[in-house]
């Protein structure tokens, strides 16, 4: 078994508790069955293991470099990238007629996981282009269309989405890169700057495609006047490949994630940078929201793969370090006891186990839905996307939140040992912080979830998810075992104090909105620690049913760390909800009223 990750967990997310091959009935994906998933996570597994793993602490050691105006990464990713391009991974979920090959989106997010989780840095390349080349596609124009995605399928060019700028980061609607129309249609001249770009400029590849928004001269003020334009890096003429006058201004120097480069660009300093118009003017946010929202549940399944590589090693660690010996034991000429019979050892990777495969299994749902939502038609489709939409801001917070407390964990394990540059949990520990930050950040998705999320489609997300969080208590009720009847009675009482809180903070909207919002990052957290909950009750229910036709010791062992798994999450950490539920509901206004001259 790989050491980063586990295909035995992956297959029973997957396979047991999704089901995810009742997709192919569908006939946009009828040519795929079980063994053709199979083949996908195996080949991913074998990239994994045999090129991304092999660069991690290198990567990591050597980050890349501004040299004469250009970025250089390390070398090995010019092979990596151009293997994810050969092989099709880039546009793996597309059409036939695109040269994809039709692959739900719940398999291709199980396949980035096995990558992030080999080489969180490698991974980020080649999926940054999908994302990039998505929009084209799906709002560009034939002429963009045909221009610029067959060479960012293949490897060759990197795609970048291009927003943050100096003096507006999370806050869009005050970017003041411009873009000013040329003669010919559709082409403007781009001015201004972008920094954290991710990817944004390397020598892996030919030529880089920058995604980015602008504001036309004379829109609108405000998010309403924002335009999305495609920027190359190099632009295509007559005699070839030109430079398109953007300028490396720097490189970013990072705590962690470093084998990926995030650079600054400067655009049309020398007033020769041409930007080509995707779609209409002045819609250019509500299509990188496309690309946002896909990435924001990408940014969740990046920090649960790199939670799980840490685990695993801790996991590893343990089983082999001998340190002291049992509490019970007095007599100290016996051989030491290894670490894992510790209970605070096991405390510790019972926290990691249900944190990373509790948010495995909301981010495979949510790939699920997405896969729904494109498919189906009617009532399916309408639930699928507003449960997407509803749960989106948690698969990206939660994951992100909660592996910097699991990435830490696997740094105690390992003690002074895990301090160092000689086991890879250090490398994790500091790769993690970056998920709450990338993609907005964890305040931001909590104002989206408690100030819009709740409300939009006239409350049909809450409705649907309670419904969905219902009939997993119901299920659980009917079982004859009384650890999942436990667990049922527990959700169920988590389940009425979120319609209590949530009615409580509802009556401060909108006559107190500042108020209503000021702890909306608590009630993510305590929403989110609901709707893992849920996911182990599920998990708890489908392992409990396997158990009892499995006759197989590795099998039999792995559906009972289920079971503790899920027994540890409601005793551990659904408890956390009374205490957050208290400070909800409590109208005490001490962040509301703090001054700025009182620190």
């Amino acid at each position: 078994m790989p050491s980063f990750f586990s295909k035995r967990d992956l297959h029973f997310h997957l396979y047991e508790l999704l089901n995810v091959e009742q997709l192919t009935d569908y006939p946009y994906f009828k040519d795929h069955q079980r063994e053709s998933f199979d083949m996908i996570l195996d080949a991913a597994e074998q990239i994994a293991d045999k090129m991304l793993r092999p660069l991690l602490t290198e990567m990591d050691r050597k980050e890349p470099q501004l040299i004469n105006g250009t970025i250089r990464v390390h070398e090995g990713m010019k092979a990596v990238i151009r293997r994810f391009g050969d092989d099709g991974w880039i546009n793996a979920g597309f059409s036939y007629e695109e040269g994809g090959q039709q692959l739900p989106v719940t398999v291709q997010n199980a396949a980035a996981f096995i990558f992030q989780a080999a080489n969180y840095s490698a991974s980020v390349y080649p999926f940054l282009t999908t994302g990039a080349a998505n929009l084209i596609r799906t709002f560009g124009s034939e002429a963009l269309i045909k221009r610029y995605t067959p060479l960012m399928y293949s490897g060759r060019w990197q795609g970048t989405m291009a927003l943050t700028e100096p003096n507006a980061g999370s806050s869009l609607s005050d970017i003041s890169t411009s873009a000013e129309p040329t003669e010919e249609e559709g082409v403007y001249s781009i001015q201004g700057q972008k920094i954290f770009i991710s990817c944004g400029d390397h020598d892996a590849c030919e030529n880089v495609v920058h995604l980015l928004l602008a504001k036309i001269k004379g829109s609108p003020a405000g998010t309403k006047g924002i335009s999305l334009f495609v920027v190359p890096k190099k632009r295509i003429t007559d005699q070839g490949l030109i430079d398109n006058g953007i300028t490396t201004a720097g490189v970013y120097h990072k705590m962690g994630y470093k084998g990926a480069p995030i650079a600054h660009l400067m655009f049309g300093s020398d007033n020769n940078c041409l930007g080509y118009l995707v779609g209409e003017p002045h819609k250019g946010l509500s299509y990188m929201f496309q690309m946002m929202n896909e990435a924001r549940v990408g940014v969740g399944m990046n920090a649960a793969a790199i939670g799980t590589a840490a685990y695993y090693a801790s996991l590893a660690y343990a089983k082999e370090r001998p340190q002291g010996r049992p509490v019970t034991a007095k007599d100290p000429t016996q051989p030491q006891t290894l670490i894992i019979h510790h209970a605070d050892v096991k405390r510790m990777l019972l926290f990691q186990k249900s944190v990373v495969e509790g948010s495995l299994s909301l981010l495979l749902q949510c790939g699920f839905w997405a896969d729904l939502a494109h498919v189906s038609e009617g009532e399916t489709k309408e639930r699928a996307e507003i449960l997407l939409d509803m749960l989106t801001p948690i698969a990206k917070s939660y994951p992100s939140e909660m592996c910097c407390q699991t990435t830490s964990a696997a740094v105690q394990i390992l003690g002074g040992a895990g301090y160092t540059t000689d086991f890879p949990v250090e490398q994790y520990y500091r790769e993690a912080r970056i998920h709450p930050i990338h993609e907005g950040t964890t305040g931001i998705h909590g104002m989206d979830l408690l100030g819009r999320k709740l409300l939009l489609h006239g409350g049909k997300g809450l409705h649907y998810l309670t419904e969905e969080i219902q009939a997993t208590i119901d299920e659980g009720r009917r079982s004859s075992y009384p650890d999942i009847l436990n667990i049922a009675a527990q959700l169920q009482t988590v389940l009425e104090r979120v319609d209590k809180v949530t009615a409580s903070l509802l009556t401060l909207s909108p006559e107190n909105k500042e108020l209503f919002l000021a702890d909306a990052t608590l009630y993510l957290e305590f929403f989110g620690i609901v709707t893992m909950g849920w996911q182990w009750l599920k998990q708890a229910i489908q392992a409990q049913k396997s158990l009892e036709h499995s006759k197989i010791d590795g099998d039999l062992n792995f559906y009972r760390g289920k079971l503790a798994a899920a027994d540890y999450f409601f005793e551990y950490e659904v408890v956390k909800t009374v205490s957050l539920a208290q400070r909800l509901m409590s109208h005490n206004r001490v962040t509301v009223e703090m001054q700025p001259d009182w620190f």
